[in-house]
């Protein structure tokens, strides 16, 4: 994978879950700006994802394995856009300590795709 692009995605989603906790502690649903805020993080994941596909079609392999590193990858591009429909159906406070902690979840997955790629970049 690309280290800066791995970077890039894990401090989005770090900011995002910040930007929601805050909403949370001051009481607030998820707004339209939180849904936007969702839509950057998940076009910088999707990115991630063509480019590690691109990888693996080119031939270069993560040091722990095809299956584990593609399943890593799906689930960090349906980490976030599954917390904000989570969120749709619970319009209160909730629902911004539900996209948080699926941004927390997308910083995770993020630090294990490093991992199982090898910690390498281009």
């Amino acid at each position: 994978m690309i280290d800066a692009l791995t970077i890039v995605v894990g401090t989005a989603a770090l900011a995002l879950a910040a930007w929601c906790s805050l909403a949370a502690y001051r009481d607030q649903p998820t707004k339209d700006w939180h849904f936007i805020g969702m839509a950057v993080v998940s076009v910088l994941v999707l990115t991630q994802l063509v480019v590690g596909v691109v990888r693996l079609a080119r031939g270069e392999k993560p040091d722990d394995g095809t299956g584990i590193f593609v399943a890593y990858l799906l689930g960090a591009a349906a980490a976030v856009p599954a917390a904000g429909f989570l969120s749709l159906s619970e319009r209160t406070r909730w629902g911004s300590v539900t996209v948080a902690a699926g941004a927390v979840v997308l910083a995770v997955l993020e630090v294990r795709l490093f991992d199982i790629w090898g910690g390498t970049g281009a």
